[in-house]
């Protein structure tokens, strides 16, 4: 069958390529064209075009590259209309992708679309089921708790079939095993310089959230001098953005090392995202941060627009808190200190924490998620 897949980001690349392999196994005549990047095209197929000439987020930038981005998407939907796939598979970018979705609905029926890890529409913009019901035929989640939130609240039956972090952060505890250790050790230059137990700093994926959360990070550091704190360099940012915050510190940075800095940590403070569920399937007892400018005013503007109780994936999983946050209005450099000396070694907040991963970690399970989507997309495009 031909696949057509379109990955909008990094995580989307990754994501979309062990789908792919997972395809592939499922069906060995599997043909794909994608828009995404190079895990992709390491795959096999045919990249009609980069991730990386998509990926404007915000409301400026958006604007700003508008008119490449309606090029962009006015190429997508005639290349799918000339390959002419069995099936189009959207992975998460849902600004992209559910315009995508509406175009083959309505002119290329009955070619099918098929929405792998489903957008995010339980935090916001949660009008957005009514183009899911629309013009998704099968959506594929890989978190637990939006079962109820498709079914349950909107009638709209959906798969979840395992998480995919859990997967990959088990595979990298395997190849740490098999390989004595000597995979999650850090770059000689940096362990060379560790004495001290480690605290892992993730404070980011893009400029804006690390200029809004390291500053106070690093205030933090200073105050625990029994602690060697280090940063996770993220992986589309230069070394050289970070080096103005780090100058008279002594917090050591590491870049494409974020696992093996989390299987040595003892402790963590996390910005929001995707890396509260790492450092959680890590076993490190972290405190969630997230600042922005105009604090208030957002806090304001938060309530009336997010309808979660909780921003971290690990307390969402959990439908409790298990991790402290400290968001928008809560976030002080004071209440960082105060929740992190709670869950350091002897501190009295660890081993109830731990124990609340154990929960995460049995409502993930343990169904490998690209592989359990391969099996249903196929099952389904061969019952058509």
């Amino acid at each position: 069958m031909k696949y057509y897949l379109i990955a909008g980001e990094a995580s989307g690349d990754l994501h979309a390529s062990r789908l792919m392999q997972s395809l592939k196994r499922e069906d060995p005549e599997a043909q794909f064209r994608f828009f995404g990047g190079d895990m992709m095209a390491a795959v096999g197929g045919t990249r009609v075009k980069h991730y990386k000439e998509l990926a404007y987020m915000g409301v400026v930038p958006v604007l700003m590259h508008l008119p490449t981005i309606l090029k962009n998407m006015k190429m997508c939907k005639q290349d799918i209309t000339e390959w002419q796939p069995d099936v189009v598979i959207l992975v998460d970018y849902p600004g992209f992708n559910l315009d995508i979705a509406k175009y083959v609905h309505k002119r290329l029926r009955p070619m099918k679309v098929y929405y792998y890890i489903s957008p995010k529409i339980w935090a916001w913009k949660e009008h957005r089921i009514k183009r899911i019901k629309r013009d998704v035929d099968e959506l594929f989640s890989i978190l637990p708790f939006e079962v109820d939130f498709f079914e349950k609240k909107h009638h709209y039956p959906i798969h979840y079939v395992g998480n995919p972090t859990r997967e990959e952060v088990d595979e990298f505890l395997d190849e740490v095993r098999e390989s004595y250790g000597q995979l999650a050790n850090l770059p000689y230059d940096v362990a060379q310089r560790i004495h001290r137990p480690i605290v892992a700093l993730l404070a980011g994926s893009r400029q804006q959230e690390i200029k809004d959360n390291l500053p106070a990070m690093l205030e933090v550091a200073r105050c625990f001098p029994d602690y060697q704190f280090v940063l996770a360099g993220a992986p589309g940012i230069d070394e050289s953005y970070y080096q103005p915050f780090l100058q008279g510190t002594d917090v050591l940075l590491v870049k494409d090392k974020t696992y093996a800095l989390l299987y040595r940590a003892k402790a963590a403070l996390v910005t929001s995202g995707t890396a509260t569920l790492e450092t959680c399937l890590f076993g490190v007892p972290q405190v969630v941060c997230y600042r922005v400018p105009m604090a208030k005013i957002y806090g304001v503007l938060r309530k009336l627009v997010v309808k979660v109780k909780y921003v971290s994936l690990v307390n969402l999983v959990a439908d409790r808190e298990v991790v402290p946050e400290l968001v928008v209005e809560t976030f002080t450099v004071k209440a960082l200190k105060r929740e992190l000396a709670r869950i350091l070694p002897g501190g009295e907040g660890r081993d109830e924490m731990l124990r609340g991963y154990v929960e995460v970690e049995r409502r993930l399970g343990n169904q490998c998620a690209p592989d359990e989507a391969a099996k249903l997309i196929v099952e389904k495009m061969n019952n058509d």
